[in-house]
């Protein structure tokens, strides 16, 4: 196992003298499926709580009622479960109206609110020092006080606003670290001024930079801003989107600290490099080992070791992850998985698919990859067949082999390039495009896949359309 040191983590303090363990949220609207830079906020709370031995928790932020999608909560939550993101708490800040009344009347009883259009108002003080905060990325952020007017925080329709909601929800939840986007840091000083009114320690922010696409610039869906449930559905395995969105943004360790790492995972590269996440695609194959188990990551992973510079989304990057972890598969889990996603690989029996995909795991880089590699073993392709004479010896090659497995028709066939005189690239060509009509992985043990019956029917089948 990964040998990393894991002491108990401090408690945190809370500012009344005072500490409670970590607790922390993934605070989605559901006006839609999440895409994969919203889950990696998500995992990123979780690895911070589960590494603190913490609270991860889940709340659904859906006071805007108009932007609501419907089924769009068990999106959210099914994005999470699919990998593994398994959260300990879960609400609804619809369900909290209450709530939220109770402090409006406490603001109400402080004269620091009124009342526009049927609306609530929060009355900022006009004051001359800046508003600001340590944050745990950025260091010290400050804004000028002049630049927050008075803000609603309950809106005509009895619902509160994100600003109000969250403030509350995060003290009544004891979070101690709001992890989120940059796109928050402008709404902070809101925030700050909600904490100073009610009387309250705020929690430590933390403003994560975005993923940016590799223009270096917003992420489109063009460029791979899609949900994790569509990159699962594209044949892409949950711990290689897992491994892949903790590196973009966060690098682990340097190799000292992980002692005994190298007996777990085979290292295929140079040592780990500080900000993986910008690598570029002529990097990701040659000087990179990066594969984290998700408990490992949880190990590993600390707020110190995040970013500052926004990480560039590299597609190359998530089908380099997703290739290794096929091939770590035995073929018994490989062979599980593929019948679990493809429909063809539900046709034949276990023995069978477990050949097939011990000889193309290579060749795969998602799961999707199996139906096109593996589709001449189920049907012959359409290359044209080579001439009839060569067709003809192929046949009378097979027919001599009398052991029909990958060792026998190896031994066999090789002797009878010898005893022919035959050029041995050319000789396997012709049994290529006469079995299978296609690109296969090495023909002797590609055709040990089919029986000799089917293959002599396939060699028959060339021989008509050579003519």
């Amino acid at each position: 196992m990964l040998n990393v040191e894991d002491p108990e983590p401090s408690p945190v303090p809370d500012g009344t003298g005072h500490s409670r363990r970590v607790r922390v949220r993934y605070a989605p609207s559901p006006s839609g499926i999440p895409h994969i830079g919203n889950i990696r906020t998500a995992l990123f709370n979780f690895l911070f709580a589960k590494n603190q031995k913490g609270k991860f928790i889940l709340r659904i932020e859906d006071t805007d009622q108009k932007r609501i999608v419907p089924g769009a909560i068990e999106k959210i939550k099914e994005s999470l479960l699919s990998l593994n993101l398994k959260f300990d708490e879960v609400y609804r800040q619809s369900e909290r109206t209450m709530i939220y009344s109770k402090y409006l009347n406490l603001l109400k009883d402080k004269g620091l609110v009124y009342q526009d259009e049927g609306a609530w108002r929060f009355k900022v003080k006009s004051q001359t020092e800046k508003i600001g905060w340590n944050d745990f990325v950025h260091g010290p952020v400050a804004f000028s006080p002049g630049v927050i007017e008075d803000f609603i925080i309950i809106k005509s329709d009895g619902f509160p606003t994100y600003h109000f909601a969250s403030v509350i929800d995060d003290h009544d939840m004891r979070i101690t670290h709001v992890m989120r986007g940059d796109e928050w840091i402008s709404s902070t000083p809101k925030h700050l001024l909600l904490y100073k009114a009610f009387g309250w320690e705020p929690p430590t922010f933390v403003h994560t930079p975005p993923i940016l696409g590799p223009n270096k610039k917003k992420l489109s869906k063009r460029e791979g801003a899609r949900s994790v449930l569509e990159y699962i559905k594209d044949g892409y395995l949950p711990e290689a989107i897992i491994n892949f969105l903790a590196l973009l943004g966060w690098s682990p360790p340097p190799p000292k600290h992980l002692r005994g790492f190298g007996r777990e995972l085979s290292r295929i590269g140079g040592p780990l490099r500080r900000d993986a996440s910008r690598m570029d695609s002529s990097e990701v194959k040659v000087k990179e080992e990066e594969l984290f188990s998700l408990d490992q990551l949880i190990k590993l992973f600390s707020l110190d070791r995040l970013n500052k510079n926004s990480p560039i989304f590299n597609i190359e990057k998530l089908n380099w992850f997703n290739k290794k972890y096929l091939q770590k598969y035995s073929p018994e889990i490989l062979s599980e998985k593929t019948r679990n996603f493809s429909k063809r690989a539900r046709t034949i029996n276990d023995r069978q698919l477990r050949a097939i995909v011990t000889l193309v795991k290579d060749r795969l880089t998602t799961l999707a990859d199996f139906d096109k590699i593996a589709a001449i073993f189920f049907e012959k392709g359409k290359e044209k067949p080579p001439p009839e004479e060569k067709i003809a010896n192929a046949k009378e090659a097979i027919k001599s082999i009398s052991t029909w497995n990958d060792r026998s028709i190896e031994k066999t066939l090789e002797l009878w390039i010898l005893k022919n005189k035959l050029d041995p690239a050319d000789f396997k060509n012709t049994l290529r495009l006469a079995v299978f009509a296609q690109h296969s992985p090495p023909i002797y043990q590609s055709i040990a896949l089919l029986t000799k019956k089917e293959v002599l029917k396939r060699i028959d089948d060339a021989v008509k359309k050579s003519k």
